[in-house]
Formats: structure tokens, C-alpha cells, sequence
């Protein structure tokens, strides 16, 4: 319940968030979320994510344990063997892949390398 709540009833509460023509949508199993910004990335663990649309605006709640790193440093999950937080899209591959014509692995690798950018994996692949 949310701090000055008390004695509100939250079914009234989402009817009349609903009349406003306010939706909200719990996203479930969430594992984690990473923004990047141009010099940090900020990896929130064992997220909780909330989508409100109101007025063709969608707004995203996160909660969740925060590790802020430099964008080249390698989180900590992943520096204890842990498995990479995004796997690399199915169609980021194949869009290298025809790209470039590179293979199956050297488009993993560019990709892996470029922190999942495809225009910049295509781009070392082509230079290379």
C-alpha cells in the first residue's frame, strides 16, 4: 500500500484511475532492466516493472537493486560467471548475418563486442 493510503480502497482506487482513463500493467517475471546512457549504465536486479498509460503516454515504474557502472566496466553479475543480462536478439543476429555475410559466431562476437548495437557490430565487421 502506498505511504497515505490508509483506510483507501484500492479496487476504488483503480476505478477511478480508470474513469481518468488511466490504465496500468504489471509486467511479470522481470529479471532485470539496464539503461545505458552515453558514459554509465545503470543494471536494476530483481526488477519490478508497472506500465501506466495515460493520454497515449506510457510511463514505466521500476524498483529494484541498482548497480551504476561506467559503460566499459563489466557488471558484477557477469564478472562471477553469471550469464550475459541480454541476450542478443534472434533478429539482430540474422540482420548482421545478411549484413555483412558474416557467420552465425563472428556476428555473436561483433554484436557481443558493440554491447549489442547491430549498426555498430555491422559496421567492425565490414571494417575488419
Amino acid at each position: 500500500m502506498m505511504p497515505g493510503m490508509r483506510g483507501v480502497n484500492p479496487r476504488q482506487v483503480k476505478q477511478a484511475m480508470r474513469k481518468l482513463g488511466i490504465e496500468t500493467e504489471d509486467i511479470e517475471d522481470v529479471q532485470n532492466v539496464v539503461i545505458r546512457t552515453k558514459s554509465m549504465q545503470y543494471i536494476i536486479t530483481d526488477a519490478s516493472v508497472t506500465i501506466m498509460q495515460a493520454q497515449g503516454q506510457k510511463t514505466y515504474q521500476i524498483t529494484g537493486e541498482t548497480e551504476i557502472l561506467p559503460l566499459s566496466q563489466t557488471p558484477a553479475s557477469q564478472k562471477s560467471g553469471a550469464p550475459t543480462l541480454l541476450p542478443i536478439p534472434e533478429d539482430d543476429i540474422k540482420l548482421v548475418m545478411s549484413q555483412t555475410g558474416a557467420s552465425r559466431e563472428k556476428s555473436i562476437e561483433a554484436l557481443k563486442a558493440t554491447d549489442g548495437q547491430p549498426a555498430e557490430a555491422i559496421i567492425k565487421l565490414i571494417s575488419s
